[in-house]
């Protein structure tokens, strides 16, 4: 059984795209552009510029007189 990789799979949409492209089928190219998106996981939409994006922050402190001890 031969394993595909994301990279077999992405030379495989490349090729078609290019194959719809030049048969004038837009509609093919846009299916084999959401099939990469898809595949790399973009196709979850993009977040507003202006829309604030939680984020964690860890800080870490170490007394100076004790490195082993962590604050």
């Amino acid at each position: 059984m031969h394993k595909m990789s994301i990279d077999d799979l992405m030379n495989e949409l490349d090729d078609a795209r290019l194959t719809a492209k030049a048969n004038g089928q837009a509609s093919a190219m846009v299916s084999a552009t959401m099939s990469k998106a898809k595949l790399l996981g973009l196709d979850k939409g993009v977040a507003d510029d202006n829309e604030v994006q939680p984020i964690n922050i860890i800080v870490r402190t170490v007394d100076a007189r004790k490195p082993e001890q962590v604050c």
